[in-house]
Formats: structure tokens, sequence, C-alpha cells
């Protein structure tokens, strides 16, 4: 039966109808102003349960919807503890562990659960293995140059090498497929026992960045000099000039053999106090996506990478 209401329009009597925003409104106003639940009822033109309903539902919250979780707080808890003990384990050998805890769920639950966690599976970042005698070397430079102010980092110039694999290794980048194309030539990676990479020298200031040097062979003392004779020195006269400057460079073998130890000493092993690894890391994941075929290609990305930076 449908009776109409003088004030709200049409109402479904003896079923519980979605009420209206004015229906809402006129309930809430009359039930703060103490009137019964039958007189609001009259009213807003709907059943008295819905009224009911309405009210229960603003004074306690709407309930949460939706299947009822089957792990526990203790569970998730047993799950974040397994998961940070390893965060290099698979989710099948998380799992095993997990319900060897006495947790029973499926997989698919337990990887629920580890995003509700706030887990997600990501390609690790690199460090520097270092002993503690190089830590303690970091320190002390981090120390010594803390005070240092924004006038004085500008005279220094960093240099640095960095290898560029043409075909990427195991930590490569992940690819967006749909269920059937995991074969597809464009979701495929290229994979070789011995991947072609070329090795760049490269330096950079607050000026900006200087020419890449392409190292054909192992780089030594000699090749090293070539390099600061050919390359540093012309980037030192093109980002400062006249102007004095603190040329950078670390410990490796061939920056720190005597024909080349008056140059300025940096930490060894000490990438992350060297900003231009961060460049190095820009021009990198440039040309992961760009993918090169062969060196030609990945002198061609290098060069176009470091002036787009």
């Amino acid at each position: 039966m449908v009776s109409q209401s003088s004030s709200v329009g049409y109402t479904i009597m003896g079923k519980t109808a979605d009420l209206t925003v004015v229906q809402k409104t006129t309930i809430d106003t009359l039930h703060k102003e103490g009137k019964t639940q039958k007189v609001i009822a009259k009213e807003a033109g709907c059943s008295q349960s819905s009224v009911s309903k309405h009210i229960n539902r603003e004074a306690k919250g709407r309930k949460r919807c939706g299947r009822k979780k089957c792990t526990s707080n203790r569970d998730n808890r047993i799950l974040e503890r397994v998961v940070k003990q390893n965060p290099f384990k698979n989710v099948g050998e998380i799992h095993k562990e997990w319900t060897a805890a006495g947790v029973s769920a499926s997989r698919t639950t337990m990887h629920r659960c580890m995003q509700d966690l706030g887990f997600s599976c990501r390609i690790p970042c690199v460090k520097s293995l270092l002993n503690n005698r190089q830590c303690q070397k970091r320190l002390a430079w981090a120390k010594d140059k803390k005070d240092w102010t924004a006038a004085e980092w500008t005279k220094v110039m960093f240099s640095d090498e960095c290898k560029f694999c043409i075909s990427f290794g195991n930590q490569g980048p992940r690819v967006w497929m749909k269920r059937g194309e995991a074969h597809n030539p464009r979701c495929l990676r290229s994979s070789v026992k011995f991947p072609q990479s070329v090795m760049v020298w490269g330096a950079m200031s607050s000026a900006g960045v200087g020419p890449l040097c392409f190292l054909r062979s192992k780089v030594n003392a000699a090749v090293y000099q070539e390099v600061l004779e050919h390359f540093m020195l012309p980037a030192a006269d093109q980002l400062y000039g006249d102007a004095d400057l603190i040329f950078q460079k670390d410990l490796a073998p061939a920056h720190s053999a005597k024909a080349t130890s008056t140059w300025f000493n940096w930490p060894a092993n000490s990438p992350n106090l060297n900003p231009i690894e961060n460049l190095w890391g820009i021009m990198k994941r440039k040309m992961r996506y760009a993918r090169p075929k062969n060196a030609a290609e990945c002198h061609y990305q290098s060069n176009l990478g470091s002036h787009n930076t």
C-alpha cells in the first residue's frame, strides 16, 4: 500500500524504505525536541520502525559491514614479528612459519593481513658493506663537516665513476601485465650471463655538471690521471672559472695511488657522503626504462640523462 504525506511525499508503508535527506532531518529535529517516535513517524511520513532504526544508528554509529575477520590481534602480532625477523622471506616461507605458530589462515588471508600491517613487496635498496674502521672514518668526516655553510659546500666539485649495465639483473624494474601476457615480448626482460656495461666518470657541483668521460679500459692510476687532465680540469674551468674550488674523490686504488696522492682525499667506501651518487641513481632509473640495446645507445642515453637531470 502506498500513502502520501502532506509534507514529504511518498513512503512505502509496512516496509523499511530508504529515508530521504528531508525525512532524516525531520527525524533528527523532532527527536531533539523530545517528540515520541510515533509523532515523528507521522510528521516524517515513514514507519515508526524506520524512525527507531535511524535514531539508534545515529546514536551508536553505523556498524561495520562485511565478513568478520578470521585472524585476531595476536595473530597479526605474530605475523608482524615473523616478517620483521627476516623480511627477505617469500610469501610461502612466511606462511609456513606463521601457521607453525598456531595460526590457521590461508596464504591469501596472510597476504591481506600483511598489507593491512603496512607491508608491501619492493625492490630493496643497496648499501655498502662497511667495517668498523670505515664507519669511524665516516663519522669523523661528518662531524668535521657538519657546521659547513651552504657557501662552503658550493666550492666542492664532486666526482666519481659509475657502471651502467645494459642488461639489468634480478633487481630490475617490475612490469604491469594482464593474465596471459607473461611471455609477451613487451613484458619480457632480457637476461645474459655477462651483461654489457659501460664505465662513466663524471663531476658535479652547485654550479652544474661537467662532461661525462666513458672509460673503455680498467681504471688504473694512469687512466685516472688522463681523466683528471682531459675532463676534470675542463669541468673545473667550466663550473668555476678562476674561482677556488675543492676537488672531491674517494680513496679507490687508482685515486689513492702515489701518482695521484696530491689530490683531495675522501673517506673510503662512502657513497652516501657523495651527492653525485644521487645523480647516478637518477640517470640509472631513466636509462632502466629507456632500455638501451647496445653500448652506443647507452652512451647516448647517459649523455641525455646527464643534461636532463
